[in-house]
């Protein structure tokens, strides 16, 4: 085997008795998920916003972040619900570069994901606590769910990872909401069927157990544009692709229908500094459409407390090491246009 195994990770048993959630912590994240829930389920109309950095890199700069957005969120709390992005495993196409705080707690050093673990689940922790609102993270790796299954607000399953049969099983048996983007060939069909599958209970194996779900009746869709066979980008937030998806999606009579957009990555052509714009037209076309007024419950926004991005080694605090992010002025900006405009 080509193949050295070098230490052996703790379960996450192990993880959450060295790092347990604090009670207190925990009535108070019941409450926000319920507001979540009420939301994707058509009982409460305030708007969702998942909003942070493209990868979590450093835990004292994402948490001054979310410490900002708790402030905006106190000001907007009547018209949006805000989820901070801690985006703690980060996908790579080649399989270079930075995968995320799981592999390389800090990004100048070797991976350690022994160290790793525990300094995803200790910053989502601190954010919970300091905050009081449950981030939204990646699940690129199904059996790192189990690390901060009980931190977790809302979970997200990339354009890459939405066709594969573990991640969709494995959502079949959260608790948390789920976003199912569309594959970066924006193939639909594939993201509505990973939607059905996992509003579906299931029988298999996971972390070396069989085990039965029941289903996850929050699984929902993402939006996050295409990638041609040229390479090109080719948005899907625009009018007539936003009535198409939802007009599809209502025909197959799934639970909770709902819509997020991402603004960035093929949306936005990957220029960042559109997302505002995006966002303003997403706007637009949900007060037009009574169907798309119903199913579009947020936007998904990168964003960080510098804008633009950098390279792993410049160590500019708070800007992104991964895709380029709205700087925090903007982002403001952008927050309260939004609760005017829901």
């Amino acid at each position: 085997m080509s193949m050295k195994f070098i230490k052996r990770i703790p379960t996450a048993d192990e993880i959450i008795e060295e790092i347990p959630l604090p009670n207190h912590i925990k009535d108070i994240k019941e409450t926000r998920d319920k507001d979540i829930r009420n939301i994707l389920e058509n009982k409460d109309e305030r708007f969702i916003l998942i909003i942070g950095p493209c990868s979590a890199d450093n835990e004292d700069s994402v948490c001054e972040y979310i410490g900002k957005l708790a402030q905006v969120q106190e000001q907007v709390k009547d018209s949006i619900l805000i989820i901070p992005r801690i985006y703690t495993n980060k996908p790579r196409t080649t399989g270079e570069g930075y995968k995320g705080m799981a592999h390389q707690p800090d990004p100048s050093k070797k991976p350690d994901l022994f160290e790793g673990i525990k300094a995803i689940r200790k910053m989502h922790l601190r954010a919970l606590s300091e905050y009081y609102m449950p981030a939204a993270d990646e699940m690129l790796y199904p059996e790192n769910y189990t690390y901060l299954s009980d931190v977790l607000g809302y979970i997200a399953i990339g354009a890459r990872s939405v066709e594969n049969q573990q991640h969709r099983l494995a959502v079949s048996g959260v608790n948390a909401p789920v976003g199912m983007k569309n594959p970066t060939s924006g193939d639909l069909s594939v993201m509505l069927n990973s939607i059905i599958a996992a509003q579906q209970g299931h029988t298999f194996t996971y972390s070396g157990w069989e085990v039965e779900t029941t289903g996850n009746q929050l699984t929902h869709a993402i939006l996050r544009g295409a990638v041609d066979s040229n390479g090109r980008n080719i948005p899907n937030y625009h009018y007539e692709d936003l009535i198409r998806i939802a007009q599809d999606y209502e025909k197959l009579q799934l639970l909770n229908p709902s819509i997020i957009v991402d603004t960035n990555h093929a949306n936005s052509m990957k220029c960042y500094s559109e997302q505002p714009r995006i966002a303003r037209e997403v706007l637009m076309s949900r007060k037009y459409d009574t169907l798309l007024k119903k199913m579009i419950k947020g936007l998904m926004i990168e964003s960080y407390l510098e804008e633009g991005k950098q390279g792993i080694g410049e160590n500019i605090y708070g800007k992104s090491i991964t895709d380029a992010c709205l700087g925090w002025e903007s982002t403001e900006k952008l927050i309260y246009n939004i609760a005017e405009n829901v």
